[in-house]
């Protein structure tokens, strides 16, 4: 079990995916190299949010924080 599955467990959570993994390390590069550094780890919350709110999934997050990277 890896650090990332205890802390899901300690949040009462489902544990995430290495696809999942892969696409938050992949949202946090491209806010990081895209924007600010500092706005990677926020991203990936606000993600959280909108992936929780059910209004769609982990991919679409990515690609509108890119689009968004895209227009800047």
């Amino acid at each position: 079990m890896s650090w990332l599955d205890d802390y899901a467990e300690a949040l009462g959570v489902s544990g995430l995916t290495p696809a999942d993994i892969e696409l938050v390390l992949d949202l946090a590069r491209e806010v990081a190299h895209g924007s600010e550094r500092k706005n990677a780890p926020p991203a990936a919350f606000l993600a959280a949010l909108y992936v929780a709110s059910g209004n769609g999934d982990l991919s679409e997050a990515v690609r509108r924080a890119e689009a968004l990277i895209g227009q800047a």
